[in-house]
């Protein structure tokens, strides 16, 4: 793999000498139906497996009672026709994508279900101030990275998705490394992660999209176990940058947990070098156990949203004043480390 480079979010630079991406879709007959329409037909937890399907099922059907209770019949009918129907939607191309790549449908009913019994049952998640999210309007969530691989900004997109009271989803930014990597590369597409770029960034947040953002980057999901919960430079504050000319709030997160489930205690540097990695990590289980050392510990996470803090007071020209954006980002890292100390303090223990 040729070396990935890391582009930096806050380099106001723009991606016009990046690879052009194309909203990709299957040729199909037809008018081309939004996925709202689609949706209207269809309900969208129609899908087996789907948490939103379960709550939408008869009350009979889902109460127990076996095949023979009334009404049972009817909600597995109608969750089979969805799924056959979103099958046929995947097949003739009946069904959107936006610029970046985002397929809604394809998130809401396939993607998070994957992710959801990682994030429920294994890692346990606890959210907290999931309202300081606004309902409407562009939001740039920024919180700490860790990790080792980046599970942290998956488990959060799904705790955005899974408990706000308006069912915002959170658009990730990503480094390019993530682009580069097959199936990974379309994965993140359809998921709607985009690339860290300032430009990309505000376009979203001026649609009114949640935007997640790690100023840490590979910094902060490559550092030793022993800096853990230790948050690394946040860069030169393109975030807040971005924010300001947005106009959109600051909204803080503190991410607990994620930091023990490969616990990193060395970093192969030449191995990394080799594979065009930032860093090749070594764990008590990996790469000794083999493919069973890349399973993650079971650690019990909170994930906690901040206060936001509001930028549509000051200026235009305050994104350009370096000191107020060295202030603001000073003030959103100072919140996130307060934050993770007070969370540590306050769990009983790394798996319960």
């Amino acid at each position: 793999m040729a070396d990935a480079k890391v582009i930096p979010f806050d380099d106001d630079r723009s991606r016009n000498g990046a690879p052009q991406r194309s909203v990709r879709r299957r040729a199909g007959s037809g008018r081309r139906k939004s996925v709202a329409e689609s949706a209207r037909e269809i309900p969208v937890g129609s899908v087996p497996g789907q948490l939103g399907g379960e709550r939408a099922m008869p009350k009979d059907a889902s109460a127990g009672g076996g095949p023979g209770a009334p009404g049972a019949g009817v909600g597995w009918d109608r969750r089979i026709a969805g799924g056959l129907a979103f099958l046929r939607r995947r097949l003739t191309g009946d069904y959107d994508v936006d610029e970046f790549g985002y397929d809604r449908e394809l998130t809401d009913q396939v993607l998070m279900s994957l992710l959801r019994p990682l994030y429920a049952k294994y890692f346990r998640v606890e959210v907290k101030g999931i309202e300081n999210i606004p309902s409407e309007g562009g939001a740039l969530v920024v919180a700490n990275h860790s990790g080792t691989l980046p599970l942290d900004g998956l488990m959060m997109q799904v705790a955005v998705h899974d408990n706000h009271p308006a069912g915002r989803h959170l658009r990730l930014l990503a480094a390019d490394l993530v682009f580069v990597l097959p199936v990974i590369n379309e994965l993140a597409r359809k998921a709607g992660h985009t690339l860290a770029c300032s430009e990309d960034a505000e376009r979203l947040l001026q649609r009114g999209e949640v935007v997640g953002v790690m100023p840490e980057g590979f910094k902060g999901i490559g550092k030793p176990f022993s800096e853990r919960y230790k948050l690394q430079r946040f860069g030169r504050g393109g975030f807040v940058s971005t924010a300001l000319r947005a106009g959109v709030p600051i909204v803080p997160c503190s991410i607990v947990g994620a930091e023990e489930i490969y616990p990193m205690i060395g970093n192969a540097k030449t191995l990394a070098r080799l594979l065009g990695f930032p860093y090749f990590p070594i764990t008590p289980t990996f790469p000794w156990l083999g493919p069973l050392g890349a399973v993650p510990l079971p650690t019990k996470w909170t994930i906690q949203f901040g206060e936001p803090i509001p930028t549509d007071g000051y200026p235009p020209e305050a994104a350009e004043d370096p000191m107020l954006m060295f202030n603001l980002t000073d003030q959103v890292r100072e919140q996130i480390q307060h934050t993770l100390y007070k969370l540590l303090v306050q769990r009983r223990s790394v798996f319960f």
